[in-house]
């Protein structure tokens, strides 16, 4: 009964560490993707903090690869010393997601202050020309999330943009994606996005921290799932006089 009980344990802490080397291909996945779509927005921030939460879960997937490694060759091996090693390393990377999580949701809260420090600059910056990097930052919002100004359309006619331009208008990533005949005048407010873009960064950048809260609590689930496992097939082997290796020759330390 004993026997049959750490094997079936063994075979779960197998497939967790085929699990872990899968979650740290999405984990480092999630975390590239938090940089570039950063890269979209960091105009709209003056700090760069809410790439830490990042940071972190990449350098975790990357710790979670060599831990499946670790796991497995433990398990195979049935090497009580490793098996203890990996205990401790998955305690060590689920208190790191833990954190994440905390460090996510603190980040997640100050989006919105920090959205509203930064637009106006930002806004104010225009200048209509494309190799201008706040310029391509607010044409690329705005055909993104399908947005015009800050609140909304009317906000162009206090920039430095419109007043310099004198056209009525606002700049053609303001109009509708359906309409190819757009020009931006404000003569025709049917034609450009209604919603302003503050509302829709925010939204977005919450979105993203999100992915990395839900993908950070998901593993860490795993991962204490893991160390149960790790935990029984310990103590069975410690306190089973009657039990003997799967694998001949396997190391007992």
């Amino acid at each position: 009964m004993g026997q049959c009980g750490i094997t079936s344990s063994k075979t779960v802490l197998v497939f967790l560490n085929l699990i872990f080397w899968a979650a740290a291909g999405i984990l480092c996945y999630v975390g590239a993707y938090v940089f570039i779509t950063y890269d979209d927005y960091d105009h709209f921030f003056e700090d760069v903090y809410t790439l830490i939460p990042a940071v972190v879960i990449i350098g975790v997937g990357t710790l979670l690869f060599i831990i499946g490694l670790i796991g497995c060759c433990a398990t195979i091996r049935e090497s009580r010393c490793g098996l203890a090693i990996f205990v401790l390393i998955l305690l060590l990377v689920f208190i790191t997601e833990v954190v994440v999580v905390v460090l996510g949701y603190i980040f997640r809260a100050k989006v919105e202050d920090e959205v509203d420090n930064s637009i106006q600059k930002v806004y104010n910056e225009y200048n209509g020309t494309y190799p201008d990097a706040a310029s391509r930052a607010i044409d690329y919002i705005q055909r993104q999330l399908r947005c015009c100004g800050i609140n909304n359309y009317s906000d162009w006619e206090n920039t430095q943009w419109f007043k310099q331009a004198k056209n009525n208008s606002v700049p053609i990533s303001c109009c509708k994606a359906n309409l190819s005949n757009c020009t931006g005048t404000m003569s025709h407010p049917l034609d450009l996005y209604a919603e302003g873009c503050k509302v829709l960064v925010v939204k977005k950048l919450q979105e993203i921290m999100m992915y990395v809260i839900t993908a950070a609590l998901a593993f860490a689930a795993i991962q204490l799932l893991g160390m149960l496992c790790a935990l029984v097939v310990l103590c069975r082997r410690s306190g089973d006089p009657a039990y003997e290796p799967l694998i001949t020759g396997g190391t007992y330390a």
